[in-house]
């Protein structure tokens, strides 16, 4: 056997094993970083409801109307909420029609304010407002706005195929102190 024969042959043996490591871990790789995309966009969609809800809450407590105590400002709705948080969603290219109603645990109190829950037309966004924020401290009473919605997220790891299709719930509340 000749030198070079031999050096080919080693080194065909060679090129054999590198595609066959290849092949093992490729689809591994593959599927890990297809697991960080997917958990980067529900993140991603976590980020923007949360930023929603703050915004709606913050029309909540400030109303349509115009804001000063001898101007009998408008009373916000949860259709004031919702468009809001609506317009928030629609920025970020999230469907607002897949919000559903969520009710946050504990549901929050009226305490010493005088407030009220009240959800959309729709009953997608739930509006509490004029409620006490701070129940069961021994401070005075801090009244504000709640608001929760919820919205679906489903994680297709393996794209182009209908595997591992798993939807998660999405849980927004935000809350936000009125001014005493």
């Amino acid at each position: 056997m000749r030198p070079c024969a031999w050096y080919r042959r080693l080194r065909s043996e060679d090129r054999a094993a590198e595609i066959l490591e290849a092949a093992l871990v490729l689809p591994l790789v593959f599927t890990f970083l297809l697991g960080i995309i997917w958990f980067g966009r529900a993140f991603n969609v976590y980020s923007t409801i949360t930023y929603a809800a703050r915004e709606g809450a913050q029309v909540g407590v400030v109303g349509t109307g115009p804001s000063c105590a001898t101007c009998n400002p408008t009373a916000p709705s949860a259709n004031d909420v919702y468009t809001r948080v609506s317009q928030v969603l629609q920025a970020s290219h999230i469907d607002p029609s897949q919000i559903q109603t969520y009710a946050p645990t504990p549901v929050p109190s009226l305490g010493a304010c005088s407030g009220s829950a009240s959800t959309n037309a729709s009953n997608q966004v739930t509006l509490y407002s004029n409620v006490q924020l701070n129940a069961g401290s021994t401070g005075p009473p801090a009244c504000g706005a709640v608001v929760s919605f919820e919205y679906p997220f489903t994680f297709l790891y393996l794209p182009f195929t209908t595997l591992n299709k798993q939807q998660i719930m999405l849980k927004a509340v935000a809350q936000i102190h009125g001014e005493n």
